[in-house]
């Protein structure tokens, strides 16, 4: 099976069965989200989503967190992973955002990367999200599954040349949407030790899959939505 064709079985796989996906991280405004990603780092996003109530409620805008300082923010996110750099990450976020950029989150990605803790992956994932530009995040599941699923070359050893890889392949339209399938797919059914393999429903088109299984392991698909 060609790249070409592995992509087109997962495209058409997910614009099918989930044509709408969408971030796990809970948020109301551009502001939320981009606090949410830069601790959603290394960190789950059911953790993230206990920590940001308290947190909101108590720097509800850029303004009130760029107004704080990193020991008065680190109490609220002690239970991410990284809490010390992160709250002095978000302690500057807050306060280039103010000065900046009136309060408001900027969408072009080199912008989003001046911004304390935004490295490209968060500045992806908030131009998605927010912006609908057709940005591809690569994290830890995007990189992985890419990877097993075939749709990227062994040579694509970094974030940035599978993010290359994968939009060479995707239609513009469906790169934000393609972001959430890998992920969501890597969370539940490609994880990282003992993948799925037998309810996955990418099986036929999985290199990974072929590789280990050959055509022998049949798979019972996930019903249709």
């Amino acid at each position: 099976m060609t790249r070409a064709d592995r992509f087109q079985y997962f495209l058409d796989y997910f614009t099918t069965n989930f044509p709408e996906p969408k971030t796990e991280l809970e948020y109301s405004n551009p502001y939320e989200l981009i606090v949410a990603v830069v601790l959603s780092a290394q960190c789950t996003d059911k953790r993230v989503n206990l920590v940001m109530p308290p947190l909101l409620a108590q720097f509800p805008t850029a303004a009130h967190l760029g107004a704080a300082s990193a020991e008065e923010i680190f109490p609220f996110i002690r239970s991410v992973s990284y809490p010390n750099n992160k709250a002095k990450h978000l302690a500057g976020l807050g306060r280039m955002l103010t000065e900046d950029f009136a309060g408001e989150v900027p969408s072009q990605i080199d912008e989003l990367q001046r911004l304390p803790g935004v490295g490209r992956k968060t500045a992806n994932v908030v131009a998605s999200v927010i912006y609908n530009l057709p940005a591809m995040a690569v994290d830890t599941h995007v990189f992985r599954v890419s990877h097993r699923l075939g749709l990227v070359p062994k040579t694509a050893t970094t974030p940035l040349a599978v993010e290359k890889a994968l939009v060479r392949y995707i239609p513009e339209e469906l790169i934000n949407k393609a972001h959430h399938w890998l992920i969501l797919h890597g969370r539940y059914i490609c994880v990282a030790r003992s993948p799925k393999c037998s309810i996955c429903p990418l099986a036929p088109s999985c290199a990974y899959f072929e590789k280990h299984f050959g055509k022998s392991l049949a798979y019972v698909p996930i019903p249709e939505a």
